[in-house]
């Protein structure tokens, strides 16, 4: 990989899992211990190189729950005029604030939560599962390191609740003051069980944005009240509207996810991308000039959001457009069910084909029973059409490094798409989950 990136320089060589190891023959390489061997350097001697507006801060990666990762380029100005706002008026971080996110080094959440210290707060970094040795490890964290802020995806919520954590009796928390969900849609049960498991006068808050930003759309106002469920408000500097398909601004109503005028941490562009190409065609090709995020949303009266899942994996069904989300939270409440996943596949003619993906729980299997009552359970808590047409029992969900499900990629591969054009397997937590959906295509209706 180094051999293919001749603009590389230098390389730090950190020996994490043994620290025996002798580093690896490349030209550059500088173990970690010698960067750290030398005399302190006195502030006042510190110098920094001026770069232009432009300048590219770092390249990151989307997570590939659509396709192929996307490699986004950011600028210094726009990233740190970004993330002074998130963190001093959004988030609500100041000198006292520890904050911690489970995030892995890939996945956006890191860059904000190394943000934290732009705020002079704390970042606390941690490396490794968050349920091992067992689900409260990332409790234990919270409590030695104080953190005033927690934050992980509602999918590590519904693990530990599952798992009947309650960390309210298990660890002090008495520093904590807000909890940050992000990386997908949360429900109101979520909120309500921070409430009643983690601590009662806690401030949590919903947030949705994206790599392309690195940063959010949608989220926390300090100000305002929470509502179970709901993300407060469209974040300052955004310009955030739910359209239909002819572009007309939406209320209270679910429509696309649009942003109308620039916002400071837009991408400069991605890398290798001749013309910006792709970049024009991920988000400006659907409405022409205009941001297209890829979300479905809802903007009610008071200005409260709600996020319904990726657009380009909507489910539709006898023409009514349905998000993902919905299902999920109906199906994965119950016990029998440990993870689920949802596409919808166009046919000739016109037609859909609706399979539901259930990964079931230790000792439980998917028989008649148990597909009537999930039925019965689409039909009164959402309506006869999330009923899906077949429920097939695997064994994984795909999901990406970031812990997304992959649904679009998932969708194109049964409509019959190669699966190395549609997901990179190193951007993958389970990348073997995709060849039993690959096999599975042959059973999608022609």
């Amino acid at each position: 990989m180094a051999a293919a990136l001749p603009s590389l320089s230098h390389i730090v060589w950190v020996p994490h899992l043994d620290a025996a190891a002798a580093p690896p023959k490349l030209a550059g390489l500088k173990p970690w211990a010698d960067l750290l061997d030398h005399p302190d350097v006195p502030r006042e001697e510190f110098r920094f190189e001026r770069v232009a507006d432009d300048h590219p801060l770092w390249v990151l990666f989307s997570s590939g729950t659509t396709g192929l990762p996307k490699p986004i380029v950011h600028g210094h100005t726009g990233m740190l005029l970004e993330h002074l706002k998130l963190m001093h008026l959004h988030l609500n971080l100041g000198p006292r604030s520890v904050m911690f996110f489970y995030s892995t080094t890939g996945w956006m959440m890191w860059n904000v939560l190394v943000a934290s210290l732009l705020a002079g707060g704390c970042a606390v970094l941690y490396d490794g599962s968050p349920t091992h040795p067992d689900p409260s490890c990332l409790w234990r964290l919270a409590e030695a390191s104080s953190a005033t802020c927690f934050g992980a995806s509602p999918t590590f919520v519904q693990v530990i609740e599952k798992a009947g954590l309650r960390p309210c009796e298990q660890f002090d928390l008495s520093a904590l003051e807000s909890v940050i969900l992000s990386g997908a849609p949360s429900t109101p049960e979520s909120f309500e069980w921070f409430y009643r498991h983690v601590k009662p006068d806690l401030w949590v808050t919903s947030q949705s944005g994206g790599t392309e930003l690195c940063s959010g759309l949608v989220g926390s106002v300090p100000l305002l009240p929470v509502y179970a469920g709901e993300i407060q408000a469209r974040m300052l500097g955004m310009n955030v509207q739910a359209w239909n398909d002819a572009g007309v601004e939406l209320h209270d109503e679910v429509g696309e996810l649009v942003v109308t005028t620039p916002f400071p941490s837009m991408p400069l562009r991605f890398w290798n991308d001749p013309d910006d190409a792709r970049y024009r065609e991920s988000y400006f090709e659907h409405f022409p000039g205009v941001w297209r995020h890829g979300d479905f949303m809802r903007i009610n009266a008071h200005g409260g959001c709600y996020i319904y899942g990726r657009s380009d994996s909507t489910l539709n069904r006898f023409g009514v457009r349905i998000g993902s989300a919905e299902i999920y939270r109906t199906v994965e409440e119950l016990e029998d069910i440990a993870d689920s996943m949802v596409v919808c596949c166009e046919l000739p003619g016109g037609k859909f084909f609706m399979p539901l993906f259930l990964r079931l729980a230790p000792g439980r299997i998917l028989d008649d029973e148990l597909r009537a009552r999930i039925a019965q359970r689409l039909r009164e808590n959402c309506s006869p059409r999330h009923v899906p047409d077949v429920m097939v029992q695997v064994d994984e969900i795909p999901y990406t490094l970031t812990g997304k499900k992959m649904e679009v990629p998932v969708r194109k591969i049964l409509m019959g798409s190669p699966a190395a054009l549609v997901a990179s397997r190193d951007a993958m937590a389970n990348p073997q989950s995709l060849d039993w959906f690959t096999a599975f295509g042959s059973q999608v209706p022609s």
